[in-house]
């Protein structure tokens, strides 16, 4: 059955690990506590202090920090900057951080020659694109619309972020596969191809019903996978 709906992960796949390790994430680590305190009384900025300290009270019963305590909710998001958690409410944070710096010049989004001409080949062929990544969807957005090779926004249909579930998790494919399925009647789940360099996530995808390839840019191919492996966007057959 062939591949109507592209489903792709961004870092690792399209574009370097190193962009967002080396750039984004330093730069919200710098920028977050001013921004935080400069737009203080902006509704999604408290929205997302609140989030935060309900976390925080989820993870560790009994927590004194709440909503109000401006300064220990910085240093607890700076903490899971350098953790690299995928908590939405940080995700939320760095999408709104990372915009100034996009809009300000300070960086263009990495993205892998192969990823680009293929992403484009396939939206004129009529295939439609998403992506799901653990970044809120508005740092998506920003990452494909200010990339080095120009606003490639335009070629999605939608993205998915941790609002549908962890990437790990094979009920969130479920869940993008309920979404996708109210705007393509009769789609079917092998119909839907996701792309990751994560086995994890692939793993995930697959007991959804997903067809899945993995992305190993710079390993050797596992000799006993599942998943089809590929090197390049290249590589990639779609029949």
């Amino acid at each position: 059955m062939s591949i109507k709906v592209i489903l792709t992960d961004v870092e690792g796949t399209t574009s370097s690990i190193s962009f967002v390790k080396e750039v984004l994430f330093p730069y919200a680590a710098e920028h977050l506590s001013s921004y935080v305190r400069s737009h203080f009384n902006d509704e999604i900025v408290q929205q997302q202090l609140a989030a935060t300290a309900e976390l925080l009270l989820e993870e560790s019963p009994g927590s004194e920090v709440s909503a109000a305590d401006t300064d220990a909710l910085i240093n607890i998001l700076l903490e899971w900057i350098s953790e690299d958690r995928k908590a939405t409410p940080l995700k939320t944070l760095q999408g709104l951080i990372w915009e100034t710096g996009y809009r300000n010049g300070d960086y263009q989004a990495h993205m892998y020659p192969d990823a680009t001409a293929n992403l484009k080949q396939w939206h004129q062929q009529g295939l439609a694109l998403y992506v799901y990544s653990s970044g809120s969807v508005q740092a998506q957005k920003l990452f494909f619309g200010f990339s080095q090779d120009g606003d490639l926004l335009p070629l999605f249909s939608g993205h998915f972020d941790t609002a549908v579930g962890h990437k790990q998790q094979a009920e969130s494919y479920r869940n993008i596969l309920q979404q996708l399925q109210q705007q393509y009647t009769g789609l079917q789940a092998n119909e839907v191809l996701f792309l990751s360099d994560i086995e994890g996530e692939l793993d995930a995808a697959h007991e959804a019903g997903l067809q899945t390839c993995w992305l190993l840019r710079e390993t050797p191919v596992p000799a006993n996978t599942s998943h089809a492996a590929v090197s390049s966007f290249d590589q990639i057959q779609l029949d």
